[in-house]
């Protein structure tokens, strides 16, 4: 319904889509600052640890995270902006996107961490109670005898007297960092860590509709342009006879999307989203990324892409957007890239199951995929790629196509005009004249 009508319907519902999520990210942050344990969370997210920067993998998944961020390569900046006037100053859009994306990530992962931090406080301490509760059982202390800040070292001095009956014990290991080094990402930071949050939280029921409607919306308004990359160029290429009407087009996509992602709502469909986030996407769009750039500055031409933005702001790239575009950019993806690559043969295709007779569940148990997922994933992996250089070969084939065509219908050679019927090249005029 958002989109039944193009930019039409789309224009006036992503007022309340985009507006919504910062209203309610507002909220939270307000809420998750008062809440105890909030700044440990805030010191947790901006304490750089040196030991996981070192690992590639980090930088792989924060470089592929900022195309699903800035919808790069999906189509859809193109889709819409291909509804602009030619004279749109589209390098000013380009740098208020980015600067807008990188600064409302950084205020979500503000108001996000303050209720991690009340999270992992609320968890050490559940965890510091129940090994008090284990010391104060075993020993016969009087209740409430031992406090949090006292555990360490009563703790301290009980092993150094009663060592072998602390032994026996239950006891956890309670570091607070441990509690904050759990915090998930993709599908678990939102329905099971961040809702396992908000459940603590004072009214909780109003913040669960709060933060599953701030998902709704943010869900809705990712859709509109992926939806419109696909519709657009469909309208254009003329797919569908034009006495189709374009709502038609429009609920036939989405009716094609609706069915093909009912395999994530089976009893499997956690394990399918998965393949589907590591593998139909993040190498494709660094694909479809690095064969843009090349396609622009060195097919197109880096003269008349700099020609065509003089010509729609009035002033011409500066050096620096010609550098990245002409070396830096190219030389990232391709490195990123490659890099991804060698991470996957490095390391054998697994993925984490939830099995209640592993040992050391809740955690998830690391297992690989059998062959035919393997098949799928290489599959996923290259099929968008590949429609590339397929419709490259679709566009040389109709090009020869229409110029043997014209080959045809030119005259025959030997009916051209006789030598002695030409003019006298005497006649030209002089080529000072010209």
């Amino acid at each position: 319904m958002c989109v039944i009508r193009g930019i039409e319907t789309t224009g006036k519902v992503i007022y309340f889509t985009a507006l919504f999520p910062y209203l309610v990210l507002t909220i939270f942050l307000i809420r998750g600052l008062t809440l105890p344990g909030a700044t440990k969370g805030l010191i947790y997210l901006f304490t750089p640890n040196m030991h996981i920067l070192q690992n590639p993998r980090v930088w792989l998944d924060a470089a592929t995270q900022i195309f699903f961020s800035l919808s790069l390569a999906f189509g859809g900046h193109i889709a819409f902006a291909s509804y602009n006037s030619p004279r749109n100053d589209c390098q000013k859009d380009a740098v208020v996107i980015a600067l807008v994306n990188s600064m409302t990530s950084l205020y979500a992962s503000i108001a996000v961490f303050s209720v991690l931090g009340f999270k992992a406080t609320n968890d050490y301490e559940h965890c510091l109670d129940r090994n008090i509760l284990s010391l104060i059982n075993e020993f016969d202390f009087p209740e409430q005898s031992i406090s949090r800040d006292d555990y360490p070292a009563v703790l301290m001095h009980l092993n150094a007297t009663w060592p072998k009956r602390v032994a026996q014990l239950p006891l956890k290991a309670c570091l607070l960092e441990d509690f904050l080094d759990k915090s998930a990402s993709g599908p678990g930071l939102a329905f099971i860590v961040f809702t396992e949050t908000v459940l603590h939280m004072p009214g909780a029921p109003v913040w669960a509709v709060l933060f599953f409607g701030m998902l709704f919306t943010l869900g809705l308004s990712t859709m509109f342009g992926t939806v419109e990359a696909v519709i657009t160029p469909l309208l254009d290429v003329g797919v569908l006879p034009r006495w189709v009407p374009k709502e038609a087009l429009t609920g036939l996509v989405c009716l094609v999307c609706f069915l093909s992602a009912t395999c994530f709502t089976l009893q499997s469909g956690n394990y399918w989203l998965e393949i589907f986030d590591n593998f139909a996407a993040s190498l494709n769009l660094l694909m479809l990324a690095f064969l843009e750039v090349v396609g622009v500055v060195y097919v197109y031409g880096m003269k008349r892409f700099c020609d065509d933005i003089a010509w729609m702001t009035g002033r011409r790239p500066s050096p620096y957007w010609r550098l990245t575009w002409r070396v830096v950019s190219p030389l990232l993806l391709l490195t990123i890239f490659v890099a991804y690559i060698i991470l996957l043969f490095w390391k054998p295709l697994s993925y984490k199951a939830w099995n209640p007779k592993y040992e050391l569940f809740p955690s998830r148990q690391e297992k690989l995929y059998p062959g035919w997922v393997r098949a799928a994933c290489v599959l996923l992996s290259l099929l968008p790629v590949l429609w590339v250089p397929v419709a490259a070969l679709a566009q040389l084939l109709t090009r020869r196509r229409w110029t043997w065509r014209d080959r045809d219908a030119r005259p025959d050679t030997d009916m051209r005009l006789d030598t002695d019927t030409r003019p006298d090249t005497d006649t030209r005029p002089d080529t000072d004249t010209r």
